[in-house]
Parts: structure tokens; sequence; C-alpha cells
């Protein structure tokens, strides 16, 4: 109990090499993404589902109800079925010469001080929808792995890979060939005809208050603006960084149909 707690700190993770997932529909979905936990437990209620855990590597300590409360760190665990698992954090990603070789091969996502678990979890699974495997975020952002943006990610987390950078030394490394986007008020209407998408490159989004810092808007190729409905309407300020690349990563991947 007393190592499951610490890791819902980044300190407790980095030291132990461990992050936490909760929920039997989580806890499966990492699993058939190819994690493996190195500690199970869940509830006599949750047992009917070992079987989809079969392969999983280890064998799972039965908890009552009340034990598995108290490990949890759901405001609102459910009630009976309860799961958790523990499972090692990635390695260390490959040398940042690798890492900057993939944006000419693929599209990625760019990540600029996003610091909202909720919004971090959100853009996981939009990346995952569309088929987007890799996403470069700032030492600022959200860690991916705290327990918030694991249980947003609903399992993305298995497939989309992280990696932590200094993002102006990052892009700068990017092949001058290769489209960086990014969405400013001076961009480019995102639905004008005349707007071709690559299959490859890299869509940078920005902090939730200050969007695109002048440091990465610097390396920012193709300025791009997702117009508001109707055109000078007095609606909400700003998009929210999750809605907005989702809108983003929809409209590229559909215009390569």
């Amino acid at each position: 109990m007393k190592l499951v707690h610490s890791l819902r700190q980044k300190k407790g993770r980095e030291s132990e090499r461990l992050f936490v997932a909760e929920g039997k529909r989580l806890v499966t979905d990492l699993v058939a993404g190819g994690m493996r936990p190195v500690a199970l437990f869940v509830t006599e209620a949750s047992l009917p589902l070992l079987p989809v855990l079969a392969h999983c590597g280890v064998t799972p300590e039965v908890c009552s109800a009340s034990e598995m409360n108290a490990l949890s760190g759901l405001v609102h665990p459910p009630k009976g079925e309860g799961m958790l698992a523990l499972f090692p954090l990635p390695a260390d990603s490959e040398d940042a010469q690798a890492e900057a070789s993939l944006p000419a091969r693929e599209l990625c996502l760019a990540l600029d001080s996003v610091q909202d678990p909720g919004n971090l979890g959100t853009i996981l699974r939009t990346a995952d929808w569309f088929g987007i495997r890799h996403i470069f975020a700032s030492t600022e952002t959200a860690d991916v792995y705290a327990p918030k943006v694991v249980q947003a990610t609903m399992g993305a987390v298995a497939r989309v890979r992280m990696h932590y950078v200094n993002l102006p030394a990052f892009l700068d490394k990017v092949s001058e060939e290769v489209p960086v986007y990014g969405t400013f008020l001076d961009g480019d209407n995102l639905y004008a005809r005349s707007l071709r998408f690559e299959d490859r490159g890299i869509l940078v989004m920005g902090n939730e208050g200050r969007g695109i810092s002048e440091e990465v808007a610097a390396r920012v190729t193709h300025r791009l603006l997702i117009p508001p409905y109707p055109a000078g309407g007095t609606g909400a300020e700003s998009l929210n960084v999750g809605a907005a690349t989702a809108i983003l990563c929809a409209e590229m991947r559909r215009s390569l149909m």
C-alpha cells in the first residue's frame, strides 16, 4: 500500500520506475496493448476477468473491497469490482538523432507545455485514434504516467510513445524539408481549399493559457487557424487544446483520403 501511494507522485514513479493503472477497463486495455504488469490486485467481483489477463505474467492478489478502496486513488472507486496494476515505466527513448528522423516518415505531435492532465490524456486518445504513434513534449508538459493522465488516456498510453525533450532544440534537429504546423490567430484557414497536408511532419500544440511559446513558434513553418463560426463571432475566446488537437488531426487525415 505504501508503494502504491508513493507512485501517485512523480518522484516515487521515477525512483521505483513504476506507474499505477486502475480500473478493469484500463488495466485490460494496457495488457492488450502489450504492457506487462509487475503486480496485479483484484477484488473477488473482478475474478471473472482473469482469463482475459491469463498471459499478463503475474499472479493476481485478491483484495477485499475495503483494501482496494484503500489502495485506490480514484475520487469515486467502483463499488465491489476493483482492479489495480503496477506497470514498469518504458525504457528511456532512443537517441535524439533517431527521434528527429521520425517526423520525416510519419505525422507526429509536439506539445509545448500542455499542463492539464485531462487535456494530455485526451490528446493521447486522439493521437491513438488517428494513428499518430509519437508525441514529443517539452519538459514542462504534464507527466504522462501521472495517475490522472493514465486514467484519461483509456489505454492509449500503451500505443502512443511520449518523448520528453528540449522542444526548440529537438525541432532544430528535424530536417528543414519536414513541415512543422502550429495554430495561430494570424494563420491560414484550416478549411481553405488550397491548403494541402502531407502524411508526415509535426503538429505543435501549445499551452492552455499562453499557446505556443515564441521560441517554438519561430520554428513553425506552417501557421494554421481554426476559424470560429460565424466569422468574427463573439463566442469563446479560444478552443480547449484537446478539442483543437482533435479538429486538426481529423482535418489533416481527411485531406489525405
